[in-house]
């Protein structure tokens, strides 16, 4: 068994399989990723939740997303009447101005869903174009979306990794996704992006690793630094 296997085994008995059927409501995802950024899930899903009471969508939009929303409404809506919406996520000012930004850029239609059609690189280069999207929060819409094969790569993911040495220790982020997608076994993709996220965020911590407890202890090159 290579050492990557043993990794993602230990990580499943660890916090088992992570399941996530594709909801196929990419606009929604897109925007929930602005929302994550510089927070926590859940001021994330309250900025969410502020936009859907706002802005309910309809009855087809909902049973493919639980918490959906009329973008066109959001769309049309003054920065101020988002801001107030998204206000209790923190960073509204910002996060207000660059979802319009980006529904604005979709066009027309206000939809994604073409992306499933897509060849991965195409749909990730389609995605990279709309203002602020970068290569994670492509990856997750994709993922989380369509469950296409792609795997975000964020600050918990590249920590984990780097420290394990699966990934190189760089900051380009194009590539550690890049790397990240090369290592990871077809299918693998959500089980080893939420676990290694899910690792990160309760024993791999960015400043005091609590390695004398970590589960992947006997693996980790770094547990002696």
């Amino acid at each position: 068994m290579s050492r990557l296997a043993r990794i993602r085994a230990r990580l499943r008995e660890t916090y088992g399989l992570p399941v996530s059927p594709p909801h196929r409501a990419p606009v929604d995802e897109l925007v929930l990723t602005v929302l994550s950024q510089s927070t926590n899930d859940r001021n994330r899903d309250v900025s969410f939740l502020g936009l859907r009471r706002r802005w309910p969508g309809d009855a087809e939009d909902s049973a493919r997303f639980d918490n959906s929303v009329n973008w066109e409404a959001v769309r049309a809506a003054l920065v101020a009447e988002v801001e107030d919406a998204i206000r209790p996520g923190g960073l509204y000012r910002q996060k207000s101005v660059r979802i319009k930004e980006i529904l604005e850029a979709i066009g027309d239609p206000l939809s994604l869903d073409h992306l499933e059609r897509m060849t991965v690189p195409d749909a990730q280069a389609e995605l990279a174009a709309l203002p602020g999207v970068g290569r994670k929060t492509a990856a997750c819409v994709l993922l989380f979306s369509f469950a296409v094969r792609d795997i975000p790569v964020d600050t918990h993911v590249s920590r984990v990794g780097g420290r394990l040495e699966i990934l190189p220790p760089t900051k380009n982020f194009v590539a550690l996704h890049d790397e990240m997608l090369r290592i990871t076994p077809h299918g693998a993709e959500l089980e080893l992006h939420v676990n290694l996220l899910r690792h990160g965020r309760r024993t791999c911590h960015a400043q005091r690793p609590s390695c004398t407890r970590c589960e992947l202890r006997r693996m980790c090159p770094s547990r002696r630094a």
